[in-house]
């Protein structure tokens, strides 16, 4: 059984500035994104180009973090921030929700396809979808770093062992941030990339990523410990993250099935 190294949230500290790792795992998403959203839009889109990547990339990066935080705050500890407002800037600390960020990301793009690029909002969303998932990737990383989201108390061999500061002695618990790593992280972008090898239904990549992702999600949940301002929700077990998961499956999947019989065939 392994041990949590308890690594400092502080990647590099100058005194007049500190450089936090969970932020520095976000620009290594976006950086991934803008270099393969460029080599895709050099080798194989019909409708992006680089400078279109990188535009994207701003209003795209505001929807992530805007939308994040905001989700966050409403569907997780809205009266922790009713009540000290000013930690609604402390993102370093954590505190960011997928499926606001999400929602940060379709309300984007759905304004970036309709205003800049004047296409179906899908031409938008199957491309940008391809690199969320290492996004997603280093997020995950960086809440390990942080040392938040641990699992459920376990004996298994694939716990490890952390400090509990309510319990005040260290425990094993389930590192969930590294198995939502692997599964919303690298098994969603192999699923991604395996699928778009060749040109597809235009709005199937979205449906897919979308339904996967629920899908993960909903199986992680069982190992995480959901937050303590909120517990379980349904019955001892389920999760606000399983409850905002569940209609991402359904839509998702219902999305590949309605687009596979309604939309044209491209390469995005």
């Amino acid at each position: 059984m392994w041990t949590y190294p308890d690594m400092s949230p502080v990647a590099l500290d100058l005194g007049f500035l500190q450089i936090h790792w969970y932020g520095l795992m976000y620009l290594l998403g976006f950086a991934f994104f803008w270099l393969y959203g460029s080599y895709r839009a050099k080798q194989y889109s019909e409708y992006w180009t680089p400078d279109r990547v990188s535009d994207f990339l701003f209003y795209g990066a505001l929807g992530v973090i805007l939308g994040g935080r905001i989700g966050y705050i409403l569907f997780y500890d809205l009266a922790h921030y009713l009540q000290h407002p000013m930690d609604v800037l402390r993102v370093w600390q954590g505190g960011m929700s997928f499926h606001g960020g999400m929602l940060g990301v379709i309300l984007a793009s759905w304004w970036f396809a309709r205003v800049k690029m004047k296409v179906p909002i899908f031409v938008v969303s199957d491309f940008v979808v391809l690199m969320v998932p290492i996004g997603l990737f280093f997020g995950r990383i960086g809440n390990f770093i942080n040392g938040e989201l641990w699992g459920r108390i376990t004996d298994s061999p694939l716990g490890m062992k952390v400090y509990d500061p309510q319990l005040q002695q260290v425990v094993a618990k389930y590192p969930t941030q590294l198995l939502e790593a692997l599964l919303e992280g690298l098994v969603l972008f192999a699923i991604l990339w395996f699928y778009n090898r060749k040109p597809r239904p235009m709005g199937t990549t979205s449906g897919l990523f979308v339904g996967f992702y629920g899908l993960f999600r909903f199986f992680a949940e069982f190992f995480r410990m959901p937050d303590p301002q909120l517990g379980y929700l349904l019955w001892g077990w389920v999760t606000m993250g399983q409850i905002l998961s569940l209609p991402m499956i359904v839509f998702g999947f219902g999305l590949v099935f309605w687009a596979r019989r309604r939309c044209p065939v491209t390469r995005l």
